[in-house]
């Protein structure tokens, strides 16, 4: 058997003080960049098996959202785990814990320029000399899996810190709209949002890839909305109907249209443009993205006609029904 070729006391307690080993200011004991940058996206659950996020596919069935807290204290045992495989002996444990502080500071930072690391924005070396503010806070997110998610794959998704009144003001909305850390789909159907902070107000649209113009059908009728000159719906108006061609049922009467546009203004709707020119009549045609809203709770099913979330289930009564209790024993047996 080898002999140890450190036996002496002392000469052991000086190798694990070194200063190559606990102090951050020395270059040999600094964090190197791959290890940080991997660290960092191992923070957001980038490259975390998608087991490990839901264990089984009923919690997350299909046409269903699931909002989370992200566990700050079990991301950190993640960390742990990924650099316990350089812990073979008491000398790197030593430099772990003299380092641990300052790694979760660090990596605090750093998690916050993975998006645009990601989306290929910035380098990592403009990200150390550039650094990211602030401190480690609360992380939420949220898991969608929906049709929509393969149908839109580029969907925006906000969060804000505040239910925004609709119409709304993007320049209180920008104002209180909370960063985004990762914005990722983990299959077709399935997309992870994480934000930093706990949002009142979550929102996800159609790509802006484009301007479109239509009208809405019920029972074989077509109508538009009101709008105002900055295209919002008029709230509380009555929708107006858009006829067709008497000879060709499949062809809008355009100019009908305009004649009727002009005739809801003059009749008192005075927020409406006056219809004198094809951008006029562009803005009451408007066809603009669809955004589903995701805020407060409860609610009874209803449509506003202005993508205000409300939701169609009311939580509470859903879970009392013994068959979603039946259900849910079974999940967790």
């Amino acid at each position: 058997m080898r002999a140890a070729w450190v036996t002496d006391k002392s000469t052991l307690r000086m190798r694990m003080t070194a200063k190559a080993q606990v102090d951050v200011s020395v270059p040999e004991a600094e964090m190197p960049a791959y290890m940080e940058s991997f660290l960092g996206h191992l923070r957001l659950l980038v490259c975390v098996p998608f087991d490990y996020l839901i264990a089984d596919a009923r919690l997350l069935p299909d046409e269903s959202i699931r909002f989370f807290y992200l566990d700050r204290s079990w991301a950190d045992r993640l960390v742990d785990g990924a650099i316990a495989v350089g812990k073979t002996g008491t000398r790197e444990q030593a430099h772990h814990q003299a380092h641990a502080p300052a790694v979760q500071e660090q990596l605090d930072i750093t998690e916050r320029g993975v998006r645009d690391l990601q989306r290929a924005r910035v380098s990592f070396e403009f990200l150390r000399k550039n650094p990211r503010t602030g401190s480690g806070g609360t992380i939420t997110g949220f898991l969608l899996r929906s049709a929509a998610v393969s149908g839109w794959p580029h969907m925006d998704v906000r969060a804000f810190d505040k239910v925004l009144p609709v119409p709304v003001d993007m320049n209180d909305a920008r104002t209180h709209q909370l960063r985004t850390l990762r914005l990722e789909r983990l299959a077709p159907s399935v997309l992870l949002a994480l934000f930093e902070g706990i949002p009142k107000l979550v929102w996800c649209e159609e790509p802006h890839h484009g301007v479109m113009f239509g009208v809405h059908e019920v029972d074989g009728k077509f109508s538009i909305f009101r709008r105002d000159a900055q295209a919002n719906k008029i709230l509380g108006s009555q929708d107006i109907s858009v006829p067709r061609r008497a000879t060709n049922h499949r062809v809008l009467a355009v100019r009908d249209v305009q004649r009727n546009l002009q005739k809801a203004r003059d009749d008192g709707q005075s927020e409406m443009p006056v219809q004198d020119g094809s951008a006029d009549l562009a803005i009451e045609l408007l066809q603009l993205p669809w955004r589903q809203r995701f805020q407060g709770s409860g609610g009874r099913p209803q449509f506003t006609g202005v993508g205000a979330f409300v939701p169609l289930v009311v939580v509470a009564p859903k879970i009392t029904q013994e068959e979603m209790q039946l259900l849910v024993k079974g999940l967790v047996k």
